[in-house]
């Protein structure tokens, strides 16, 4: 690598082996949550798991897969068939917020990443009721 060749935050944090890490524990989380597991119309969440892993990474800056094979992420438009309602937003933050943390990035990477994901689950709320 040159040395003006810039290392994209994948890299630096550890590349595809981190975002595996991420994902899996949180759907971890996800699998025993009474509040979010309904919203996974599949018994198996590997789909799901593959889906976000894919869609983190390339955000990242890794592999365009998740746009290779889904097209643009049109985050609200996907998550709008789904009641996501505040609290449904704090359990998913509950379960990344432990996923983040599990990875043991430096301080500088884990605010970046956890701002980003703190910041994306506050914009897919689309619900204000329980009901």
């Amino acid at each position: 690598m040159s040395e003006n060749a810039q290392v994209t935050f994948f890299e630096a944090v550890g590349g595809e082996e981190t975002f595996h890490r991420l994902v899996h524990r949180f759907y971890e989380g996800v699998a025993g949550d009474p509040l979010l597991r309904p919203l996974y119309p599949d018994e198996d969440l590997s789909e799901a798991e593959d889906k976000l892993r894919l869609f983190l990474v390339q955000y990242w800056g890794g592999p365009r897969t998740y746009g290779e094979q889904r097209g643009h992420p049109r985050l609200r438009m996907r998550h709008a068939p789904f009641a996501v309602t505040p609290a449904a937003r704090d359990a998913w933050l509950r379960h990344m917020r432990e996923a983040v943390e599990s990875l043991a990035l430096p301080e500088q990477y884990e605010t970046t990443l956890w701002t980003y994901l703190h910041n994306a689950a506050f914009s897919l709320v689309n619900t204000f009721e329980d009901g």
